[in-house]
Protein backbone atom coordinates (compact mmCIF):
# COMPACT_ATOMS: atom_id res chain seq x y z
CA UNK A 1 0.00 0.00 0.00
CA UNK A 2 1.59 3.57 -0.92
CA UNK A 3 2.63 5.91 1.82
CA UNK A 4 -0.26 8.25 0.93
CA UNK A 5 -2.86 5.54 1.33
CA UNK A 6 -1.39 4.71 4.84
CA UNK A 7 -1.30 8.70 5.53
CA UNK A 8 -4.94 8.91 4.27
CA UNK A 9 -6.10 6.52 6.42
CA UNK A 10 -3.86 7.65 9.92
CA UNK A 11 -5.66 11.07 9.20
CA UNK A 12 -9.23 9.70 9.00
CA UNK A 13 -9.09 7.50 11.73
CA UNK A 14 -7.22 10.75 13.63
CA UNK A 15 -10.24 12.90 12.93
CA UNK A 16 -12.20 10.12 13.50
CA UNK A 17 -11.28 9.48 17.00
CA UNK A 18 -11.18 13.27 18.05
CA UNK A 19 -14.80 13.83 16.63
CA UNK A 20 -15.80 10.97 19.04
CA UNK A 21 -13.85 12.31 21.63
CA UNK A 22 -15.63 15.44 21.58
CA UNK A 23 -19.09 13.60 21.42
CA UNK A 24 -17.80 11.87 24.76
CA UNK A 25 -17.10 14.92 26.69
CA UNK A 26 -20.69 16.57 24.82
CA UNK A 27 -22.61 13.30 26.50
CA UNK A 28 -20.62 13.66 29.82
CA UNK A 29 -21.91 17.57 30.14
CA UNK A 30 -24.90 16.46 29.07
CA UNK A 31 -25.59 14.11 31.39
CA UNK A 32 -24.21 16.73 34.37
CA UNK A 33 -26.92 19.45 33.12
CA UNK A 34 -29.54 16.78 33.40
CA UNK A 35 -28.36 16.02 37.37
CA UNK A 36 -28.23 19.57 38.06
CA UNK A 37 -31.67 20.28 36.77
CA UNK A 38 -32.81 17.49 37.82
CA UNK A 39 -31.69 19.24 41.66
CA UNK A 40 -33.11 22.25 40.60
CA UNK A 41 -36.58 21.15 39.64
CA UNK A 42 -36.88 19.78 43.07
CA UNK A 43 -36.12 22.77 44.53
CA UNK A 44 -38.60 24.41 42.61
CA UNK A 45 -41.25 22.25 43.39
CA UNK A 46 -41.04 22.87 47.05
CA UNK A 47 -41.06 26.38 46.82
CA UNK A 48 -43.92 26.44 44.64
CA UNK A 49 -45.48 23.52 47.58
CA UNK A 50 -44.68 26.32 50.15
CA UNK A 51 -45.57 29.72 48.02
CA UNK A 52 -49.27 27.57 47.48
CA UNK A 53 -52.43 29.99 47.39
CA UNK A 54 -54.20 30.34 50.58
CA UNK A 55 -56.53 27.67 51.56
CA UNK A 56 -60.18 27.04 51.89
CA UNK A 57 -60.10 28.42 55.53
CA UNK A 58 -59.12 32.05 54.16
CA UNK A 59 -63.45 32.41 53.73
CA UNK A 60 -64.03 31.85 57.01
CA UNK A 61 -61.17 34.34 58.74
CA UNK A 62 -62.38 36.81 57.17
CA UNK A 63 -66.16 36.30 57.77
CA UNK A 64 -64.70 36.00 61.72
CA UNK A 65 -62.97 39.32 60.97
CA UNK A 66 -65.97 41.11 59.17
CA UNK A 67 -66.96 43.02 62.37
CA UNK A 68 -63.50 44.23 62.79
CA UNK A 69 -63.73 45.54 59.00
CA UNK A 70 -66.81 47.15 59.47
CA UNK A 71 -65.48 49.04 62.17
CA UNK A 72 -62.59 49.93 60.70
CA UNK A 73 -64.61 51.78 57.91
CA UNK A 74 -66.79 53.22 60.82
CA UNK A 75 -64.36 55.09 62.13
Amino acid sequence: MPAAAWMTLIVAFLIIGFAALGLIRVILHLRAVKSTLGALLGGVEVVAAQTAPVPDALASVNASLKPVRDFCEGV
